[in-house]
C-alpha cells in the first residue's frame, strides 16, 4: 500500500491534465442543505472536467434544490441508508475513476486531484483520503477510538488493512466499482470497501487530507454506538463469509476447550474408579465436543465454498477493462 506523506491542501485544480479520463464525483446526501452547494463548488474547482453527481436519500430540506443550483446532476434513492445510495451510484454511473465524498463539507476537496493522480500513476484500484484533524470538534474522540478499534480488528482478522478504514473520502477505479457487491445498507459500507480490497488483493494507496469541522447548522447522521455495533457486526459477518475456517474454527476451539475442562473430572473419575459418577457433566462434555467437531466440519466445507466465490469475484474483476489512461 502506498502512502503519500505530502501535507494536505497543497494540490490544485491543475494537478491533472484536462480531459485525461472520465471522472465522476459521487456525493451521497441526506439533509445537507447547509453544505451541499459548497461541496459541489469545491469539487468543481478541484476537478473541472469531472461529472458531479448528488444522490439524495429522502432529504426533507433544500438539499436537492441547492445541489441543482450549484450545477450538480441530481438523482434520488428512496431506500434509506448510505449503503443503498452507494449501490445505486455504482450501478448507474459509468466512468474511469470515481471520487466518493460526503456532502457534509468535512473533507478537503483540494486533495481530490492528488488522489486521482496517485490512482492513475500507480494503477491503484482505490485511494483513501486519510483524515488528519487538529480540532477535536471536527473528529469526536469517540469516533476516533471506534475507528482505531475497528481498523485494528480488520487488520488482525484479514492480515492487513488501511489507516482510516471508515473514511468516506475515496477514489475508485472502474474495476473496483463494477466488481463491488455492495450488500450493506448503512454506514457499514466503508467496511465492505476495505474487505473487498483486501480479499481481491487490489492495489491501494492513501493520501493525508485535512478533516474539517461541520459548519453551524449541520449535524452528523452517524450514531457512535448504534452504527459502531452495526459495523462490528458487519466485520464478523464478512469474516464468516470470507474466512469461514477461521470463524468456525475459533468457535470449535472454544467449544472443544470448554468440553475438555468439563469432561476432565469424569475422565479422572473413570480412571480412578472405573465409574462415571458425574454423568450429566460427561454428557455435556460429549455434546460440546460433538459441536466442536461439527463447527470445524462446517468451517472446512464453507472454506471451499468461499474459495470458489473469491475466484469468481477475481475473474469478474479481471474481466473488466482497466482504465485506458493509466500512463501519464
Amino acid at each position: 500500500m502506498q502512502v503519500d506523506p505530502n501535507p494536505a491542501g497543497i494540490v490544485t485544480a491543475t494537478a491533472l491534465p484536462p480531459g485525461i479520463c472520465r471522472i465522476a464525483v459521487l456525493i451521497p446526501c441526506y439533509n445537507e442543505e447547509v453544505t451541499i452547494a459548497g461541496v459541489v463548488h469545491d469539487m468543481r474547482a478541484a476537478l473541472p472536467d469531472a461529472s458531479i453527481y448528488v444522490y439524495d436519500n429522502n432529504s426533507s430540506d433544500r438539499t436537492v434544490e441547492l445541489a441543482k443550483e450549484a450545477g450538480a446532476i441530481v438523482r434520488r434513492e428512496r431506500l434509506q441508508g448510505k449503503g443503498h445510495v452507494i449501490r445505486r451510484m455504482f450501478a448507474d454511473i459509468e466512468a474511469d475513476f470515481y471520487v466518493l465524498i460526503d456532502g457534509d463539507g468535512t473533507y478537503e476537496a483540494a486533495a481530490a486531484p492528488q488522489m486521482v493522480r496517485m490512482a492513475l500513476e500507480n494503477g491503484h484500484d482505490t485511494v483513501m483520503g486519510v483524515r488528519e484533524h487538529q480540532d477535536a470538534a471536527a473528529y469526536r474522540p469517540g469516533h476516533v477510538l471506534g475507528n482505531k478499534v475497528l481498523t485494528g480488528l480488520v487488520v488482525s482478522l484479514f492480515g492487513r488493512g488501511q489507516s482510516d478504514m471508515l473514511s468516506g473520502y475515496r477514489v475508485f477505479s472502474r474495476r473496483f466499482v463494477k466488481s463491488f457487491p455492495a450488500l450493506s445498507s448503512g454506514f457499514e459500507t466503508e467496511t465492505e470497501f476495505t474487505v473487498h480490497t483486501l480479499q481481491l488483493n487490489m492495489s491501494m494507496g492513501e493520501v493525508l487530507t485535512r478533516y474539517i469541522e461541520r459548519p453551524e447548522g449541520s449535524f452528523s447522521k452517524l450514531n457512535t454506538y448504534r452504527d459502531g455495533f452495526r459495523i462490528l457486526g458487519t466485520i464478523l459477518n464478512l469474516l464468516k463469509q470470507e474466512r469461514p475456517l477461521l470463524f468456525f474454527g475459533a468457535i470449535g476451539l472454544v467449544l472443544a476447550v470448554l468440553g475438555g475442562l468439563i469432561g476432565l473430572r469424569s475422565v479422572l473419575d473413570f480412571i480412578e474408579t472405573h465409574t462415571v459418577p458425574h454423568l450429566p457433566s460427561a454428557v455435556l462434555a460429549t455434546g460440546l465436543e460433538l459441536l466442536a467437531a461439527l463447527s470445524l466440519a462446517c468451517g472446512l466445507i464453507l472454506n471451499s465454498v468461499a474459495l470458489g466465490r473469491q475466484e469468481n469475484k477475481r475473474l469478474a474483476y479481471l474481466a473488466l477493462q482497466a482504465p485506458p489512461c493509466v500512463d501519464l
